[in-house]
């Protein structure tokens, strides 16, 4: 599972310098490439509308970024969607997916089934990704849809892509 190193390569070749995103166990080992990489400037976030704003502001100020998170927090954003939209404003989302399959939490089910639909509402260009093989290509697309094209673009990292979560095992017994 290192399909996170096509979208770290991808973000190189893009010339994204900020990478702001809520921690999530999807996109750990891409959050940590960022931290590491000394042209990047890697910024966690209390909530994901948050993300949107520093998003806009980092196009003001000259520089791409793009945010990282999981599809649970997409229903965080939709009011500053309006903004992206309103202002033309370039959006790249990468965002791991719940709520499909093999999917062990049913908090996550309704989230991650108005995900797609309620991007696609607020005018977000939506592709989704559940091949390793695939999310290079994926990936530049949807940063060129966002700085190139000046459009908002978000990639779903279908659930396939991610290891099998589970709750783990209660040590006590329930009666």
């Amino acid at each position: 599972m290192e399909w996170w190193r096509d979208i770290y390569r991808a973000l190189r070749e893009a010339n994204v310098r900020q990478v702001v995103y809520v921690p999530d166990a999807g996109h750990a080992a891409l959050i940590n490439a960022c931290m590491a990489d000394s042209d990047m400037r890697a910024v966690p976030l209390t909530t994901e509308e948050e993300g949107i704003a520093m998003l806009a502001g980092a196009w003001l100020g000259g520089e791409r970024g793009v945010i990282l998170m999981q599809s649970s927090g997409v229903g965080n954003c939709i009011n500053m969607l309006g903004l992206m939209k309103t202002c033309r404003f370039p959006l790249a989302a990468f965002i791991t997916m719940r709520g499909q399959w093999h999917e062990f939490n049913s908090w996550q089910m309704p989230m991650g089934q108005g995900t797609e639909p309620v991007l696609r509402a607020m005018g977000v260009l939506v592709e989704t990704v559940d091949s390793p093989e695939d999310v290079a290509v994926q990936s530049q697309a949807t940063l060129h849809k966002a700085f190139v094209g000046m459009q908002a673009g978000a990639l779903l990292l279908h659930q396939r892509l991610m290891p099998l979560k589970t709750f783990g095992k209660s040590k006590r017994q329930v009666p």
